[in-house]
């Protein structure tokens, strides 16, 4: 018999085919099956345009036969078949394409869609086996051919026999390696495993004969195994049917058998979507943050099918990062794949989807946030960290989208409240949005700094999350309201004339602050009187646009920059203290410098700052206890 070679240029590129495009070897199973379909598919075609013709789906399958003894892998499927000239063509042509070639000649542009475009997925068979033999018995011919090839020294062509139309894809699997576990070709469940990931949803029966156990006849106690042949696929994924025939627990069933989590979604979407772009795709909002959310281990991204077939595990180009809790997949079949149809082509197509998905998910939050107000709080106590941190990446440049999501307690609710809520009741003379950072709220609620705020009746956002601050520094404003920190040098509030300093005596003031100024020399820009306090005797404030909760936060990280706020001591005049200081000024240098020290420690303190000498202020305050 003689041998032909392949019509590609050589070995090498064969070589290539096998072990460059294809990352992993199980991929062989997902580019045969897919190519059984097609063939079952061409049938289906010829039935909807030769009238003489009938299709009865229920005869139409593929299946998978293992043979241990013989390491024997076989693929077959009922459909169209190749003739022997096809079979020269397109199997002794590396990289050509039947699909293709069929999909051309008869302008396939709606309908079934044919995926084998490449023409190499063949090949991949290689990955796993030794020899490829394929006999195939083409529709509407009475003679039965067999191919037959090793790899790259070429392939052979002879008549065989074959009842049925159809083709059978026998591989003979390799022997095990030091690295290789060639056997788990040939293991049912692994195959199983294998097809339920990848080709779960063939629209056509894939059967497999598989081993089950069973009492034995006349028999309470001993098992014998046998075996049945089942359906192993899905054929209809749940995302192409009706949704008015699915109910909650049908999405919640899906959900649990993706492992998407543990928890069930808080929200799910169904939507189908036909136009520049057509596409299905079911996501889902969890309830829970995974434990590994925030790290480098986690994958974020969509399940992406073409046609049914898995294309990527995850494809994190179909969603925004700050939208990267969502689960979910992605079945199109007008996507452009590349040769391998494992990594998607960055194309028109796959950015009109992400950009669709991204609008849906965020009009769904937003329903949520409007009608479902506690369910929401629930998701955003897991992830509205998440968002937070998407107005902060790009510099801001995602803020339309998300700011109407954000929530931060308030001061006058005592509950988690929108920006648009805050603002609606905004007093007319209120200039700003004034928050206030720090740990928590209990630690937020008794900062001094919130004192003249609260005293005009201004309601106050609590900064709590690290990224609170930096985010909102993004969005710069709000329906024309900028932000303010409570801890900001000017906060844009009109002091009234019985609210301000009655002492004839401002310029022995400033001299005193100037003085308390020298003490501290560079820990702080300025010393002055508070405009700000009630009760509190002292406080800090900050002057520029890096305030003291964000020095804390910068100085926490491990690329410790070592960065400084300008800080400014701000002193009551109307407390009791500032009677001692001033007393202190004029009768008692040393005790001055012993109460400034002391007040300025008592500040750090107060914002949560550590002081730079314990033993020092403990010996300062032992002194006054003298």
């Amino acid at each position: 018999m003689v041998t032909k070679q392949f019509k590609a240029e050589s070995k090498r590129l064969l070589d290539i085919m096998i072990n460059s495009i294809y990352t992993h070897r199980e991929i062989f199973l997902r580019e045969l099956i897919s190519n059984a379909s097609d063939a079952i598919d061409k049938i289906y075609y010829k039935a909807l345009t030769d009238e003489s013709l009938s299709f009865e789906k229920d005869n139409y399958y593929i299946k998978i036969v293992t043979d241990k003894e013989n390491r024997a892998l076989k693929i077959s499927d009922t459909g169209i078949g190749m003739t022997k000239e096809e079979l020269d063509d397109n199997l002794g042509v590396i990289a050509k394409s039947g699909s293709l070639n069929f999909k051309k000649e008869n302008e396939l542009k709606d309908g079934y869609d044919i995926i084998g475009q490449f023409g190499v997925g063949f090949y991949s068979a290689f990955l796993v086996s030794d020899t490829v033999t394929v006999i195939s018995k083409a529709f509407g011919s009475d003679e039965a051919y067999k191919w037959e090839s090793k790899g790259a020294e070429g392939y052979t062509i002879e008549p065989c026999e074959k009842d049925s139309i159809g083709t059978d894809i026998i591989l003979k699997i390799k022997e095990n390696t030091e690295d290789e576990n060639f056997d788990e070709y040939l293991d049912e469940y692994k195959l199983k495993s294998i097809i339920k990931k990848y080709s779960d949803f063939i629209r056509y029966p894939i059967k497999m004969d598989i081993t089950r156990k069973r009492l034995k006849e006349d028999s309470e106690k001993e098992y014998e195994d046998y075996t049945e042949e089942q359906i192993v696929n899905s054929m209809v994924p749940i995302w192409r049917k009706n949704k008015k025939e699915l109910s909650k627990e049908d999405y919640e069933n899906f959900y649990s058998e993706k492992h998407y989590g543990f928890d069930k979604p808080i929200k799910y979407i169904h939507t189908s979507v036909d136009g520049a772009v057509s596409y299905n795709a079911i996501l889902f909002i969890p309830e829970k943050i995974p434990y590994d959310f925030y790290t480098k281990e986690y994958e974020k991204g969509l399940e992406l099918y073409s046609s049914g077939v898995l294309i990527m595990n995850k494809c994190p180009d179909l969603l925004p990062d700050y939208f990267g809790f969502v689960k979910g997949i992605v079945d199109s079949e007008d996507l452009s794949l590349n040769i391998s149809r494992e990594i998607l082509q960055h194309d028109r197509q796959l950015k009109l989807i992400a950009k669709n998905i991204k609008t849906k998910i965020k009009n769904e939050l937003e329903n949520i946030l409007k009608n479902e107000r506690d369910k929401y709080e629930e998701f955003y106590k897991s992830f509205g960290r998440q968002l937070k941190y998407g107005i902060y990446s790009d510099f801001g440049s995602n803020k339309d989208v998300l700011q109407n999501l954000l929530m931060f307690y308030s001061s006058k609710e005592k509950k988690m409240v929108t920006l648009d809520e805050y603002v609606s009741r905004m007093p007319e003379e209120q200039k700003y949005i004034y928050y206030a950072a720090g740990e928590s709220n209990e630690r937020i609620e008794k900062l001094p700094q919130t004192e003249i705020v609260l005293d005009k009746g201004y309601e106050i956002l609590y900064f709590t999350d690290d990224i609170d601050e930096f985010a909102v520094r993004m969005i710069m404003k709000y329906k024309d309201k900028e932000f303010k920190s409570v801890s900001s040098g000017d906060l844009g509030i009109e002091i009234e004339e019985n609210e301000k300093s009655s002492s004839s005596d401002d310029k022995d003031n400033k001299e005193l602050f100037e003085y308390m100024k020298n003490i501290l020399s560079d820990k702080v820009k300025d010393v002055r009187e508070s405009k700000r306090l009630k009760n509190h005797p002292v406080c800090l404030s900050n002057e520029g646009e890096l305030t003291i909760e964000m020095e804390k936060i910068l100085n926490s990280m491990p690329n410790n920059q070592n960065v400084k706020a300008d800080k400014v001591l701000e002193v009551n005049i109307n407390h009791d203290v500032f009677r001692s200081l001033k007393e202190a000024y004029t009768k008692d240098k040393d005790k001055l410098d012993l109460y400034t020290n002391l007040l300025y420690s008592q500040a750090l303190l107060i914002e949560g700052l550590s002081i730079n000498d314990p033993v020092e202020f403990t010996s300062n305050i032992c002194k006054l206890m003298i």
